[in-house]
């Protein structure tokens, strides 16, 4: 809805109302109209009955006498209806300057709410909301127009920039059509409007630091590392700055800093969303050092319901294309199922690659759908250039179908090779 829209349709039920005010002062019916035109109906069927009863006396139906009777009754009857001192009613007091006011109304009543409007309203935010709604209903397939709707709500934030939840969701958006460099500079501009809220605004600073993380391909630059120190500053245990922190040192194969950095994330947030997929790397990294992980990384990391034991890797083809810090789902879905939530899903990057992963409940998305419930499954593994699970263009993937085994009846792990590119 544009502004010139909304006007029209305020202009369209403001007069809409007016008429409601109008209609009964410019058309009143007076009174003495009213019973004007009840003695002149009252006259009509006089002189009708009248003739009547003359028709039937000269027919015969009626004698004289009977008729002078009936005549008599008639003119009685009338008299009693229309009494011959009737006077007509004085005109309406007061209508004139009814409908002076109404008139009034109507030609200030639209200025005013308009520059009421103006002064106190808040149109902006509606057009904002709207168009923040527009985006969410926006699907995958959508990216031009999502983009398009992006910059619509920039140029509304810019006009009304305290909206919080503006900047979060152009941020957000901008992630998902890649636009990584301005999704950056709206989570710069929400660490800033959240500074009373140190915590909120070091998620903000990590968030961006990992905006500018993806532009860079994976590399930590200078501004880069300036947002992670901003949101490290404000909270020495900011998930986002310590996982990206923690990829890169893996991909350097610095892995007892990745360790360090990854177990800092367990420790300061242990219901974190990913906690099982950071623990799985941090088992990955023991396993690269040619170590065995401590008691209590084991314990956690053990499967503790039926699932699927898989080794992921990627084509040879494909390793030079995918940079180090492309998101990698790997989720399984029932076996047959052509759609639903996945039983399964997990969340690495493809610096993690070639990974062992075992999915069990632990990576259940939901109670009501578990892996450890189904006899079956279809494992995907997608490299994601956006950073979505939906599958796009350009998307990286490879599927197996595998049993759902329990825990002590694993064998040899399920080989499932990143071999395909999407195209559609």
């Amino acid at each position: 809805m544009t502004q010139e829209t909304f006007w029209i349709a305020a202009a369209v039920l403001i007069l809409f109302a007016m008429a409601f005010v109008l209609y009964p002062v410019l058309f009143h019916r007076p009174k003495s109209r009213i019973e004007t035109d009840l003695r002149n109906q009252n006259l009509l069927a006089y002189k009708s009955r009248l003739r009547e009863l003359e028709v039937e006396h000269e027919a015969g139906i009626l004698d004289q006498q009977s008729y002078e009777q009936l005549k008599d009754e008639l003119a009685g009857s009338m008299l009693d209806d229309v009494p011959e001192n009737a006077r007509p009613e004085k005109r309406i007091p007061g209508r004139r300057s009814a409908t002076a006011v109404a008139l009034l109304a109507l030609l200030l009543l639209p200025p005013s709410a308009y520059f009421a409007y103006q002064e106190w309203g808040s149109m902006g935010q509606v057009e904002q909301y709207l168009t923040m709604q527009e985006m969410n209903a926006s699907g995958a397939d959508q990216v031009a127009r999502m983009s398009e709707l992006a910059d619509q709500l920039r140029e509304r934030l810019e006009e009304n920039p305290e909206n919080i939840d503006g900047w979060a969701m152009l941020a957000q958006t901008y992630m998902r059509v890649e636009r990584y460099q301005e999704a950056a500079a709206a989570y710069q501009r929400l660490a800033e409007l959240v500074k009373d809220d140190p915590a909120s605004s070091a998620v903000a600073y990590g968030l961006s630091a990992q905006a500018l993380f993806f532009k860079t391909e994976g590399e930590i630059t200078p501004r880069v590392q300036q947002a992670i120190d901003n949101a490290l500053a404000l909270d020495a245990t900011e998930v986002n700055s310590l996982g990206l922190l923690g990829i890169h040192a893996f991909s350097q194969q610095n892995y007892r800093k990745a360790i360090e950095y990854w177990e800092t994330i367990t420790e300061a947030a242990p219901n974190h969303p990913q906690i099982a997929s950071i623990r799985g790397g941090i088992a990955e990294a023991y396993g690269r050092l040619g170590e065995t992980p401590p008691s209590q990384a084991v314990e956690q990391a053990q499967a503790t319901s039926a699932g699927v034991d898989l080794r992921v890797s990627i084509d040879d083809a494909f390793k030079e294309q995918v940079p180090a810090d492309t998101t990698l789902f790997i989720f399984a879905r029932p076996a047959g199922a052509t759609g639903g939530a996945p039983v399964a899903v997990t969340r690495l990057t493809a610096g993690a690659l070639p990974v062992n992963v075992r999915l069990d409940d632990n990576y259940a998305m939901s109670p009501e759908a578990t892996i450890s419930a189904v006899d079956e499954v279809v494992v995907v593994a997608r490299l994601s250039r956006s950073g979505s699970i939906s599958a796009q263009p350009g998307d990286w993937q490879g599927q197996v179908t595998a049993d759902v085994v329990a825990p002590d009846a694993a064998g040899q792990p399920v080989e499932l090779i990143i071999n395909q590119q999407l195209t559609n």
